[in-house]
């Protein structure tokens, strides 16, 4: 079984996010960059699948030559070989061009299963998986809590308000992950050793005849307002007079009540 794990890499969550002073992005210096953490949970599903029906799982990324290190993460966790589409044209792409990219890779594989995160931390689009499943011409399922192989066939299950969905698709098929789905591994020492040696084919989107014509793109990127400081009660220490001055705030300066 040939099997596709599609990786971005994203700042850390617990950077310091600092957007530049023309809102063209954010400051990019001192950022610890990260694997995606919803495209873990696609990459060990993968990685599982393979142990499990035996195969070969090869990870694809666009990014910068910084994306790289996510690559080579992946081959540390288990991953045989890797694509890595760096082309500066690609660089902060929509959903669409860097789905096109990806779709390019993709065929180039001739691939059973291709897992993609449910949606990437940095931007939020929620998109790139949909757009694939679309341009390669095959079914998916989205935000996977729960995945079974058998006769060609994907059982998966995911999760709505309220209840559970277990949905059917043939294979070749697009699956976008989310947590639940599994508990991503560590890489070990010998893996990191050994993904050094792992094979990484670098690409441009010319090499795969993509263009970089974009079809949407980021006017300006703006901070979160700043939070207010809090107010602290000074009423007297009975529950009763702090009841009665939080809601008099409440009323007269929130106007939530």
């Amino acid at each position: 079984m040939n099997i596709v794990a599609c990786v971005k890499q994203v700042p850390d969550t617990e950077a310091q996010i600092k957007v530049k002073a023309d809102g063209t992005g954010i400051e990019e210096g001192g950022i610890k960059w990260v694997m995606n953490p919803y495209d873990e949970y696609g990459v060990e599903e993968a990685l599982k699948l393979k142990e499990k029906l035996g195969g070969e799982v090869t990870v694809v990324s666009v990014g910068p030559a910084r994306a790289m290190e996510t690559i080579r993460t992946a081959l540390a966790m288990g991953a045989d070989k890797g694509i890595h589409i760096d082309d500066a044209a690609l660089n902060n792409a929509d959903a669409f061009t860097v789905a096109s990219a990806l779709c390019a890779a993709v065929k180039s594989l001739s691939c059973d299963v291709v897992f993609c995160g449910q949606r990437a931390i940095d931007d939020d689009s929620g998109q790139v998986g949909a757009i694939l499943a679309e341009l390669l011409g095959v079914p998916q399922v989205t935000m996977a809590t729960k995945m079974e192989l058998a006769d060609n066939v994907a059982k998966v299950t995911k999760s709505i308000e309220g209840a559970q969905v277990v949905m059917e698709v043939q294979l070749p098929c697009v699956i976008t992950t989310t947590k639940g789905l599994n508990e991503p591994r560590y890489a070990s020492l010998p893996g990191i050793m050994k993904a050094k040696k792992k094979p990484v084919d670098v690409k441009t989107g010319a090499d795969f005849g993509v263009s970089a014509e974009l079809k949407a793109q980021v006017v300006k990127v703006l901070p979160p307002p700043a939070r207010p400081p809090g107010k602290v009660l000074k009423a007297d220490d009975t529950p009763e007079g702090k009841a009665a001055e939080l809601a008099k705030a409440l009323r007269e300066e929130a106007k939530v009540i």
